[in-house]
């Protein structure tokens, strides 16, 4: 196709090319592709002397001349609706990333590189015409017979229920009694899940009080933003499902984001079981399905062919129309903030595009964010309390076991041992708690006292003694163990410290007869296996339960009487003003997975810190004991919600070029600043090296957003003097700065 510069009028397209270009560019829309190119379609375009794809974000009738020309429209139909653009380029511009960047984040992975890795799969169709006859085969008769049983069914459902009916099927066709098309066929890895009973329970007091406000904010078609701050179990997900058919009643969608993908599996079939027989589609979008999966769900939003959107963080930048509810599950969480490029909080997202779409915003949880408990304290969101749990259960008893002065044969105190030991003999299922990886954090001489580094990362290699390997959880470097210490060559090279691996050898050999399963990123790499454990735990089949904080995340089996929390201090200890906030609300979320069926709960935390105000106030599930006493250690320092943040990271190979331009580059935004901003560091990261680059770090904080993004609109001016070979990475509302 000719790419020469078009000067003949036609109309102008601003893309976003997923580059990093921190501007829309404008290209000419050839008259052969006018009525194809609209906000929302993909586009290929020429960016120096090379093709890349891009996203129409507007359209002119502007007249421009020397404009280059669209080279390609691939699909017939836009990616998303004409007033998500704007959503899009507001994200943009508040988190200062290239628009285009954002889009390749927000959009299915497989359509924004060089190559198009995912399409659209077809499949026959087939449906039992409306004809008397009855054919002589004993085998056309069975597959004639269940069709005419049913609407229409895909080849592929019909296989799943008669072995190699094909040929069948093409004479049945052909002799005029079944029709047959070549459609579409979405990839849903929840279509052929069975659906269980939905039990639709009446609401308790509190749900009634907290549905009329929310009912009211969604009559009014305004923005609303909500706080429900629930205990855990009292039923926050019945109010999030009532509050939904209301939209759905009012012909307006609804957008569910939660924190894992590992909580994704109960609340869709929670949800199935809900809408399934008012034929209301629901779609899912997390990074746990396959491409086609995430590509065939995008389409059929955008189509408008989804009603309901559940999801994990990305999710929000779902192509859903006419939005009337968007619930943030669990809104406390950290993992709704991108700890990678286009580090955006969904959260916060959620809010603005609820405003720009006058949507009402749900935040739920049990221990709601400082900062957006404070929000509603001072009138931000409108706040809803659910203080029992649902039927009038109890919270858990919760126990601090203090292990000051003890030595430790394992893991386990002889209060976690007995208490499981009582919980297996009744029958009961157990969950424990260890927030780390692996069969331990590192391996160590105890000849010399060596450990083992990462030569890429400034940390201990975590042992994994199930594969033999030292393994870096940042940059996944490995190696086999040594069998003599490099240092001194002693041969006592042993384990220090526990991970979930360990545990789980442990409680095999003290408990051989129980049933007992893993839950962390390792085990939870392949494809369906959050939904199969949950069904395991659902059914169960598990005795006890060990894992990672992603067991606390809002998991439901009624059938867990009691938990146990193993190296709780660790969280307490990381160098960051929230470590207090995330031991509080981590210890509390894990408890309430407690005591959720009909028998009470109990909780043990083993911890050599009892006197810890976050410890404390987690043991009496005391909320709002806890915000007092923290809340002023953030007022007196100005961190939000006092304040607001800005983290630059600068890195780069060589340490002493990056720690002299992290230097020049501070001096320069602290001359740009002025009073309201104050410039702190450079300083080197928590985590000095990372990937084989060390890291600086400044941080920018105000106590107002707009002095903020005032000097970050300089940033670009005065990032021009950093080399290039040095990396400088922004991060607006930073949650983690390590």
């Amino acid at each position: 196709m000719d790419l020469s510069p078009c000067t003949s009028g036609h109309k102008t397209a601003s893309v976003a090319v997923t580059a990093p270009i921190d501007k829309l560019l404008d290209y000419a829309i050839p008259a052969s592709l006018s009525s194809f190119v609209h906000i929302g379609t993909r586009v290929k375009v020429p960016l120096g002397r090379r093709m890349v794809w891009g996203f129409v974000l507007s359209v002119s009738t502007e007249e421009r001349e020397e404009l280059k020309p669209i080279a390609e429209v691939p699909e017939d139909s836009p990616f998303f609706p004409p007033h998500l653009a704007a959503f899009y380029q507001r994200a943009a511009a508040y988190y200062h990333h290239p628009p285009g960047e954002v889009l390749r984040t927000a959009l299915p992975a497989g359509i924004t590189g060089k190559v198009q890795r995912v399409g659209v799969v077809h499949e026959k169709k087939y449906h039992a015409l409306d004809v008397a006859d009855q054919p002589k085969g004993a085998r056309q008769q069975e597959i004639l017979s269940w069709l005419r049983g049913r609407k229409e069914a895909f080849g592929s459902e019909v296989g799943a229920v008669f072995p190699s009916p094909t040929p069948v099927l093409k004479r049945l066709v052909e002799m005029g009694l079944v029709g047959e098309e070549e459609v579409e066929r979405r990839r849903d890895p929840f279509f052929d899940l069975p659906v269980d009973p939905d039990l639709r329970p009446s609401a308790t007091e509190d749900q009634g009080q907290a549905l009329a406000s929310l009912q009211q904010a969604l009559a009014g078609e305004v923005f609303a933003g909500f706080l429900l701050h629930g205990v855990t179990g009292s039923g926050k997900t019945e109010v999030y499902l009532k509050v939904i058919a209301a939209a759905l009643e009012a012909g307006r969608r609804a957008l569910v984001l939660v924190p894992e993908i590992a909580l994704t599996p109960q609340l869709v079939a929670r949800f199935r079981a809900r809408f399934k027989s008012s034929e209301h589609s629901i779609a899912v979008l997390h990074s746990g399905l396959s491409e086609g999966e995430r590509y065939d769900a995008w389409r059929a939003i955008a189509r408008g062919e989804v009603h309901i959107v559940i999801g994990a963080r990305s999710a929000v930048f779902a192509p859903l129309d006419r939005l009337g509810v968007i619930v943030v599950d669990e809104e406390h969480e950290a993992s709704y903030k991108q700890a990678e490029g286009f580090r955006y909080n969904a959260r916060d997202l959620a809010l603005m595009r609820g405003q720009m779409e006058k949507a009402v915003v749900i935040l739920g949880s049990a221990t709601p964010s400082l900062v957006s408990y404070h929000r509603s304290r001072e009138g931000f969101l409108h706040y809803l309390r659910l203080h029992h749990r649902v039927l009038g259960r109890p919270l858990p008893e919760v126990e601090l076991v203090d292990l000051a002065g003890r030595s430790l044969e394992g893991s386990l105190s002889q209060e976690m041992l007995d208490a499981l030991e009582s919980n297996l003999q009744a029958g009961n299922q157990s969950l424990l708690l260890l927030n780390r990886r692996g069969f331990a954090p590192y391996l160590l001489c105890r000849e010399c006292g060596a450990a083992f580094h990462c030569p890429n990362c400034a940390i201990t290699l975590t042992y994994y003694q199930s594969r033999r390997l030292m393994r870096c959880n940042y940059c996944d470097y490995a190696v086999t163990p040594p069998v003599a210490c490099p240092e001194c060559g002693g041969g006592q090279i042993e384990p220090e410290g526990a991970g979930t691996e360990r545990l789980e050898e442990e409680l095999a050999v003290c408990f051989p007869e129980a049933r007992i399963a893993r839950m962390d990123r390792d085990t939870m790499t392949r494809k369906g296996a959050h939904q199969a454990l949950v069904s395991e735990m659902e059914q169960r089949r598990v005795d006890i339960l060990v894992g990672t904080q992603m067991v606390a995340k809002g998991l439901d089996f009624p059938g867990v009487t009691l938990v146990g929390v193993v190296g709780a201090d660790a969280i307490l200890n990381l160098p960051d003003f929230r470590s207090a906030e995330r031991a509080f609300t981590l210890l509390t979320q894990v408890a309430g997975r407690a005591g959720r069926g009909e028998r009470p709960g109990k909780v043990l935390i083993q911890t050599y810190a009892p006197a810890h105000h976050a410890l404390q106030h987690a043991s009496r599930h005391d909320y709002d004991g806890f915000y007092r006493e923290e809340i002023e250690y953030r007022r007196a320092l100005e961190y939000p919600p006092f304040g607001h943040l800005v983290n630059l990271v600068l890195s780069g190979i060589e340490g002493e070029k990056v720690a002299e331009a992290a230097g020049r580059l501070c001096d320069s935004l602290q001359a740009c600043a002025g009073a309201e901003v104050e410039v702190l560091g450079p300083a080197p990261c928590p985590l000095f090296r990372l990937r084989g680059r060390t890291r600086y770090q400044i941080l920018l904080k105000s106590a107002l957003r707009t002095p903020l993004h005032r000097l970050l609109a300089r940033l670009p001016a005065l990032r021009s003097a950093v080399p290039r070979t040095l990396k400088l990475t922004l991060d607006v509302d930073p949650l983690d700065m390590l």
